[in-house]
């Protein structure tokens, strides 16, 4: 036996052994892919004498490139001549040397995202298309997904048909593709598309890549798009000595364009070929791998394997029902807090969580138990754009002078105030030594530019004017409802209708149940106040990633990852699995590989919980517990108990009388759900009040009603006028109130 293949089990070595013919190697989590791929290679280099420069290798990300490539030279030496690239280098590298049979010069640029950005808009001022009713964003969205297809813009229209905003689509992608031929530019999505058309195009090109690689190997294979697919098919169809690397219950990117079809249908595309399934587990316990196991194999779309271990059975699984996320949130802390000790660091404990709207709570929580913590695969959530955007606007409500805020929010979203209109009004301000908001109020000085900018710096001064001069009289909420609607922040970002948006949709109405918090805890809170409070909060630095600090991350970007402890939060139906994912069977069966990738990133101990009730943007329901939580086996949970159907449903009891939870409203349909919510507290109690009617406030105490009509009612508490808003303002009349 060769001594480069002695410390690896039979499996990995029977899979880096076998060399000609197409091979499927079903690496499931922690089952060392890695170390089988590079002891592949070098085998085939060392023993089998191939040339590297016959063998191509390519992954998804430069990391996993280059350390592949170090390992490979550590085991046969550097220097070597062969391709270990991503999947866009190598296609890139193609393209510098044949770009010209499509009709570009080989110095072609590669546009970033910002490129794109900057293109589009571009194009769409060329075209007199208002980006607030055809976002940047979206175009680009619909873009990537057509070049994903192999869909032409005229293949767009035969595909989706021809109505008012296709015709949109199909004129801004006409002159997006022209563009960037007139520029001789590729964007990543070109990479893909242009290497597959090229060796569609010129059978001498695909004949030169074909010959030169006798191999190609591919990792995680399950994560491949079509356009990744056929790239590979074309170069391995010749030799047939393909080498694909993955695990179907792993596929979690459907929604970017993986297709899990390429790896359960390899057989099917590469008759003959050998399987090897590796299936014991390094990295977490029998306990751990059993519980992923009974969820995952629900799943009809997957290749039978069940991963197996030789360490002991280790700790059961932990769960945990708590009463709201609070105390969900103080459950795990203190488990962290209990756990930590001698020869323990924080870094070794994880919260993942499915959306990043969870991690709020664990950041508060952390905080106050003076945790250390950090987030990755995104911001903390009070360092969001959209999080400091808002805070910005109730800041200036509070505070007229903070010409930061100023700078940050007059353009958030689009008015047309430009930095060149921003450098005049500071430059002003700064001669009359007042701040930036007094400036904005003089009447003469926004006479002085064009009408469009002028209305705008008017309409967001009157809304800033008109909150600040109310804001002893409004609650928090009502003042941040009034913020998010009003200045068209949300609805902006609806219009976009991306991922990302939705995404920051989701962050901002989960900030609601941020301000109920602190309401619910003190009803007279002012808005000063509740800007004290989470100033003090997100002053807290835990973002340094060298830190000893517990990893705060979404079940997506864990991927890969293993830590000693994991916390698995959120178990709940309607928030994981989500609402959406119960439409279609591949939604839900995506779902479950997130929830086995989220268990399998434990090595020793690992905890889920659910909360009994939870307050999602803005909205409080009663849940139930995720069908992951029921598929695990029982036997390999202890804590709190998984109710069963029947107890389930002769327990809930909802506030509605409902049978079943209700979703939280979509962010996408948040303006509609909060003005329709407005209206309907207004309709409720026009003509509630009357003048001489005595009254109550939580704030104000007792007053009388001095005049009342449908929208405003004026109250006299012991001397102090005060008007309110019927419906929205806390106040009864004395005889409704129960004593």
């Amino acid at each position: 036996m060769s001594k480069l293949l002695e410390n690896l089990n039979d499996k990995q070595r029977e899979a880096a052994m076998y060399i000609d013919g197409p091979l499927l190697i079903l690496a499931g989590a922690g089952s060392g892919k890695t170390s089988t791929m590079t002891h592949r290679i070098a085998y085939m280099i060392e023993e089998e004498m191939i040339s590297p420069y016959n063998i191509l290798a390519v992954t998804f990300t430069n990391k996993a490139a280059k350390e592949m490539r170090e390992r490979v030279e550590d085991l046969v030496g550097t220097g070597l001549s062969m391709w270990i690239l991503t999947f866009h280098s190598a296609c890139l590298r193609i393209l510098r040397s044949h770009a010209d049979v499509l009709g570009y010069s080989t110095d072609f640029t590669v546009y970033d995202p910002t490129d794109q950005k900057t293109l589009i808009k571009s194009i769409l001022k060329e075209l007199n298309l208002d980006t607030k009713k055809f976002p940047v964003n979206m175009f680009l969205g619909v873009i990537s997904k057509c070049k994903e297809k192999k869909l032409t813009p005229k293949g767009f229209i035969r595909e989706y048909g021809s109505d008012f905003k296709n015709d949109k689509i199909y004129e801004v992608y006409t002159k997006y593709q022209d563009a960037l031929m007139k520029n001789n530019a590729m964007d990543f999505d070109d990479l893909l598309l242009n290497a597959v058309r090229l060796f569609e195009a010129d059978e001498s090109v695909l004949l030169k890549y074909q010959n030169r690689f006798h191999y190609v190997m591919v990792d995680e294979y399950q994560d491949t798009n079509m356009l990744q697919y056929e790239f590979v098919r074309f170069l391995a169809c010749e030799h047939n000595n393909i080498c694909v690397v993955g695990d179907d219950d792993q596929c979690i990117y459907q929604w970017r364009g993986a297709d899990i079809r390429n790896i359960l249908e390899f057989e099917k595309d590469f008759p003959n070929t050998k399987v090897v399934k590796l299936e014991q587990n390094y990295r977490s316990t029998a306990n751990i791998l059993d519980a992923a196991h009974s969820v995952i194999e629900h799943n009809r779309s997957r290749k039978a394997k069940k991963l197996w271990t030789t360490q002991e059975a280790g700790h059961l699984i932990r769960y945990k029902r708590a009463d709201d996320e609070k105390e969900e949130a103080y459950f795990i802390g203190t488990e962290i807090m209990r756990l930590k000790g001698p020869g323990r660091k924080y870094s070794d404990f994880a919260i993942l969580y499915r959306t990043n709207a969870q991690s709020r709570t664990f950041e508060e929580q952390l905080s106050r138990m003076a945790i250390p913590y950090r987030v990755l695969g995104g911001l903390r959530y009070y360092d969001r754009k959209e999080i400091k955007d808002i805070l910005c606007y109730m800041r200036l409500v509070q505070n007229r002078s903070d010409n930061l805020a100023v700078n940050r929010i007059i353009n958030e979203p689009k008015r047309g105030i430009g930095g060149k209109t921003m450098e005049k009004l500071s430059a002003l301000a700064m001669v009359r030594n007042e701040s930036l908001f007094d400036t904005l109020m003089d009447r003469e000085v926004v006479a002085s530019f064009s009408n469009k900018v002028a209305t705008a710096i008017t309409d967001f001064v009157n809304l800033l004017d008109g909150l600040g001069s109310q804001k002893e009289n409004m609650r928090v909420s009502d003042i941040y409802d009034a913020l998010l609607v009003r200045s068209g922040y949300m609805k902006a970002l609806e219009d976009q209708n991306t991922i990302e948006a939705e995404s920051r949709l989701e962050n901002l109405m989960e900030f609601k149940s941020v301000i109920y918090d602190y309401e619910n805890e003190n009803p007279n809170i002012t808005l000063a106040e509740f800007l004290e409070n989470v100033a003090l909060l997100a002053e807290v630095d835990n973002h340094n990633p060298d830190e000893d600090a517990v990893v705060l991350m979404t079940m997506h970007s864990a991927k890969g990852l293993e830590f000693p402890f994991v916390f698995l939060p959120g178990m709940e139906d309607g928030l994981f699995p989500g609402w959406r994912s119960l439409d279609t069977p591949d939604g839900i069966e995506e779902e479950r590989r997130l929830c086995y990738v989220g268990i399998t990133r434990a090595k020793e101990r690992l905890w889920m919980t659910s909360a009994e009730t939870r307050t999602m943007y803005g909205k409080t329901d009663f849940t139930r517990e995720s069908q992951f939580m029921r598929e695990i086996d029982r036997k390999l949970i202890e804590g709190d108990g998984i109710y069963d159907r029947s107890r389930e449903r002769n327990r809930a009891v909802f506030r509605d009388g409902a049978a079943s939870p209700s979703p939280a409203p979509k962010p996408f349909n948040a303006l509609a759900y909060a003005q329709q919510a407005t209206k309907k507290k207004v309709a409720a109690m026009a003509g509630a009040f009357s003048a001489g009617d005595r009254v109550r406030h939580p704030k104000f105490g007792e007053g009388l009603v001095l005049e009342a009509t449908d929208r405003v009612v004026t109250v006299d508490f012991n001397g102090d006028r005060k008007k309110l808003a019927p419906g929205l303002a806390p106040l009864a009349k004395i005889e409704d109130i129960p004593f």
